[in-house]
């Protein structure tokens, strides 16, 4: 389980390091000229033409970026700390590690504080997949602009960045679900003289007795 919860999250963190850079959150498509595709991502904008192909080119000013991507720049910059710092919390704490050895107290709080990152690090790549998803479907249905103007649709980061920060949850809830077999692991076995076990034997023969 704790192989699991490591191979999920270190997924998860590489999803969302691919969708940080990725250009492709916004794609928009031009009635007016078919062979014009523009792509936006939270760190340049990119033009393919078939004459030329893609050429992208980043934002000249980052206080001239909407909110959206503003804030979406810093999240993912949180998300990657978090989740790169939770594989690296949790690599002393796994079985066949000899870094803490002796100290299972150590081991628990360790996985427990990966667990947590990980959680972290998926809520903080939600959460501005989210807020530019939500602005891109406010502008689109904008009663505002012409119906003949071009409008930005959801790009394939979208849901990248969704699955991304989906597999980094279920991987903080796998570390979280290797801590509780572990502790059911160590719980100490039932003594057969103890007074639980001698009622319960003494309810079992008057059952068969009755």
């Amino acid at each position: 389980m704790q192989r699991t919860a490591v191979f999920v999250t270190f997924g998860g963190l590489v999803t969302s390091l691919i969708t940080t850079f990725l250009p492709l959150w916004k794609t928009m498509n031009s009635d007016l000229n078919e062979v014009e595709n523009w792509y936006s991502g939270l760190w340049h904008t990119c033009l393919y033409t078939e004459e030329v192909g893609v050429q992208c080119k980043a934002y000249e000013s980052v206080l001239g970026l909407p909110m959206d991507l503003q804030i979406s720049r810093v999240l993912m910059s949180v998300s990657l700390g978090t989740g790169a710092l939770a594989l690296l919390v949790a690599f002393p704490g796994l079985e066949g590690v000899e870094m803490c050895l002796g100290k299972p107290q150590l081991r628990r709080g360790l996985l427990i504080l990966a667990g947590v990152l990980s959680w972290m690090s998926g809520l903080t790549t939600l959460a501005p997949v989210s807020i530019v998803a939500y602005t891109t479907v406010v502008d689109f249905w904008d009663e505002g602009f012409p119906d003949v103007m071009p409008r930005w649709e959801y790009g394939e980061a979208m849901f990248s960045g969704w699955f991304g920060s989906l597999a980094l949850a279920i991987g903080g809830t796998l570390f979280f679900v290797a801590v509780c077999m572990g502790d059911f692991d160590q719980r100490p076995p039932s003594v057969p003289n103890s007074p639980q076990v001698k009622h319960r034997a003494q309810h079992y023969l008057k059952t068969e007795v009755l």
